[in-house]
């Protein structure tokens, strides 16, 4: 969209009051003579024209289905009317054919959209701008409704399998034992909307009708289909998984429900647990009733696992989407300190010899001195031999054989 954001000139001023005192004047009718007549015929005259300036600036939309041929005419001139045009501020290609007042385009693409002008020769005035939009006119849209509020309420969403290049809009129709209902939008995605129960448990179907538009035409979806079928819930929340100390085969996993479930006490969810080591691709699966906890007691020692959670109304309805996946490995035990000793290490005897008096002039209350000697042990644990008893008597004899020589001489002399 273009804006005319010049400043306003002196000229423009003198106008808007002049135009001002006219429609004062154009009050009272009984103030009214020729000259104020006059002026309100001028003012209306610019009025009209600043009208016509201003859309010739800013573009008249023109809607076009692409890959056809698009013909686009330079306002109410004449056919035989001269005239030249521009796309975006520049001369439009040759290839195009023009007719009179007329500019043609075959095989229009999203390349042909553009602000296009006309320009009437040969003084080259402005005569009509067209904002030109290609598209393609919208198909049947993609329907589903969903209950993930049970019993409260659901809502539909919708969307286009393929684009259409223009703005669409939507009309939404919900119908219940041949009752209109009333239909709210989504405050955040714009193609959705919501609708609450009229009962509970009803084995009547609903009808929701919806409607795409745009400028190139429009087309409808009828979607029917009964309450127990499009129970939902949100996945469940919070999922925790922790390994248990002093076991190294289980994980306790626990879990809310949904936030969104409006009513769980009355109306119980059951759940479905999935886990697998990541190691392997095959899940194994638990299947629970309204608890929020469970203990895997299979697991292998040492292994990370991702676990899963998924809801289900107890009755109706079908499972949820799964949850968040949490990841945790079971408990594992902290290795013990290593010790050990080198073949080469002997205990060692230590002697402690203490220092004896200190001799006078000394500081007595000194510490006695310790010395210390370490001496290891032989290697080998043989006890010695002792000493023959002959060895000794010979050493005996040897002392005092001549002793006894002499003796013996002195008895016979």
């Amino acid at each position: 969209m273009f804006h005319d954001l010049r400043e306003p000139t002196t000229t423009d001023s003198v106008r808007q009051r002049k135009g001002k005192s006219c429609l004062e004047a154009c009050t009272f009718p009984a103030m009214a003579n020729l000259v104020t007549s006059l002026c309100c015929v001028v003012v209306a005259a610019v009025v009209v024209a600043y009208a016509q300036r201003r859309s010739q600036l800013v573009g008249r939309n023109q809607y076009e289905p692409m890959y056809t041929e698009v013909v686009l005419r330079c306002g109410s001139l004449d056919s035989n009317a001269s005239v030249s045009w521009k796309v975006n501020g520049t001369d439009v290609r040759a290839q195009h054919r023009q007719l009179g007042p007329k500019l043609i385009l075959t095989q229009v693409t999203l390349s042909h959209n553009g602000l296009y002008s006309c320009f009437q020769n040969p003084n080259g005035e402005r005569r009509d701008t067209i904002l030109l939009h290609v598209g393609i006119r919208p198909r049947e849209p993609s329907v589903t409704c969903r209950s993930n509020t049970y019993p409260k309420g659901f809502y539909c969403s919708w969307h286009q399998l393929y684009p259409t290049y223009i703005p669409t809009s939507y009309e939404v129709d919900v119908v219940h034992n041949q009752k209109s209902l009333e239909v709210q939008k989504d405050a955040v995605h714009k193609n959705r909307c919501h609708v609450r129960f009229p009962e509970v448990f009803s084995s009547s179907p609903y009808k929701v009708n919806v409607t795409a538009i745009n400028a190139l035409g429009r087309a409808s979806t009828l979607y029917s289909f009964e309450e127990s079928n499009i129970v939902k819930p949100d996945p469940p929340e919070r999922v925790t998984a922790t390994p248990i100390r002093f076991n190294a085969r289980r994980l306790e996993v626990t879990w809310q429900s949904p936030a969104t479930w409006p009513d769980v006490d009355n109306f119980p969810l059951k759940y479905f647990l999935r886990y697998r080591p990541l190691i392997r691709d095959t899940w194994q699966h638990v299947e629970l009733s309204d608890s929020t906890a469970h203990t895997i007691t299979d697991a292998i020692a040492g292994k990370e696992y991702i676990i899963q959670v998924a809801a289900k109304d107890t009755e109706i309805g079908t499972w949820s989407d799964w949850s968040v996946a949490v990841h945790a490995t079971p408990w594992i035990e902290d290795p013990s300190p290593i010790t050990s000793t080198t073949d080469g290490d002997f205990p060692t005897v230590t002697a402690v010899i203490h220092s004896k008096t200190p001799p006078s002039g000394q500081n007595i209350s000194a510490s006695p001195r310790h010395e210390t000697k370490t001496s290891p042990i032989p290697s080998s644990n043989a006890p010695q031999k002792a000493e023959p008893p002959v060895g000794r008597a010979a050493r005996l004899l040897t002392f005092f054989s001549p002793l006894l020589l002499g003796m013996l001489l002195l008895l016979m002399w």
